[in-house]
């Protein structure tokens, strides 16, 4: 077990490494001037010019470059801003060219909304979507399986952001049942905090729980056909035993790995359910930053997102391992 763990860990800092090289290469050394695209159009002189390049050091070599970002990840780094020295705690990436700032100040403040976002929906997914994954599975072939598959698929057709514009209109200002979106910090109010989110995780967490009702149906109905589980019905154990204690377990393997990867997809920044419902997260971050043109907060970003999709993958390995014993042997 630990030598599997070891060789996941290896790979994933290596994917991490590689991804670091790659985001630098693609904002960087493309054929890109963030100098003149701070600089302006207007009053743009070549004194101001050579001044922004000079505080950013992106007139040194693109080599010496990436070794003093890939430095301040782990050290730190100082930038000079209209003669102003300004240090850059480690893991620092990067101040921002508009407004000034740390990067890694800037994802802090704005990761715990997404986290809290993603959170409230992990646990609607999971509940919501297995429980009618399963019992889809249990009753196969029934008018109850198919009334339940067939409204996940009319749901998912449709694209999200329209469902959770029509949703948002009609359930929180044409007829106000549900509280409209917000977010306080849970330190500060921790009510406001679930009221604020409760109508975001609702609306995000129903969509998605459709395809985690397909998936686990899937899995469920392979498994229920199974050597193993006939054996266990045919030494007396009870249906409810057999269906969810020995046929869940091996039924949950496939929906394990989507729901790492979805989960840190939806951590790298829920941009639409963010921007329907004014929550200051990741994904209206990104959209800022790409509006405003900040190279360091995009790639940033990109950095972040990489390293959380690369871990929520080890974890998912590791989780595996655990589930399946022959994923180890493997």
């Amino acid at each position: 077990m630990l030598y599997f763990v070891a060789r996941r860990l290896v790979s994933a800092l290596s994917v991490v490494l590689v991804t670091l090289v790659a985001t630098f290469a693609l904002f960087f050394v493309a054929p890109t001037d963030p100098a003149a695209a701070i600089c302006g159009d207007r009053n743009c002189t070549q004194e101001r010019y050579n001044d922004i390049k000079e505080n950013l050091h992106l007139d040194r070599p693109k080599v010496q470059q990436f070794a003093e970002y890939t430095a301040g990840i782990f050290a730190g780094r100082t930038f000079t801003t209209s003669g102003v020295v300004q240090d850059c705690r480690a893991p620092c990436l990067g101040f921002s060219f508009k407004s000034n700032r740390p990067v890694t100040e800037m994802l802090s403040s704005r990761l715990p909304v997404t986290v809290s976002l993603v959170l409230g929906y992990a646990v609607i997914v999971l509940t919501v979507g297995v429980t009618i994954g399963s019992m889809a599975a249990k009753r196969r072939g029934t008018t109850a399986d198919r009334v339940l598959m067939s409204s996940t698929l009319v749901l998912s057709s449709i694209p999200y952001y329209i469902v959770a514009l029509m949703l948002s209109l009609y359930l929180t200002v044409l007829y106000p049942i549900l509280p409209r979106g917000g977010y306080v910090p849970l330190t500060e109010n921790p009510a406001k905090w679930f009221t604020g989110l409760l109508t975001p995780w609702l609306v995000l967490g129903i969509y998605s729980c459709t395809q985690y009702a397909r998936y686990s149906r899937g899995s469920m109905v392979e498994t229920l056909s199974e050597d193993y589980i006939r054996t266990a019905r045919a030494k007396g154990l009870s249906d409810r035993v057999v269906t969810y204690k020995h046929a869940l377990r091996s039924g949950l393997i496939p929906v394990v790995t989507i729901f790492g990867l979805d989960i840190a997809t939806s951590l790298a920044g829920a941009i639409f359910t963010e921007r329907i419902f004014d929550l200051p997260g990741l994904g209206n971050l990104v959209l800022e930053s790409l509006k405003n043109y900040d190279l360091p907060v995009i790639m940033g970003t990109v950095l972040i997102s990489s390293v959380i999709l690369v871990a929520m993958n080890f974890l998912v390995d590791v989780t595996y391992s655990v589930i399946d014993p022959r994923v180890r042997l493997a």
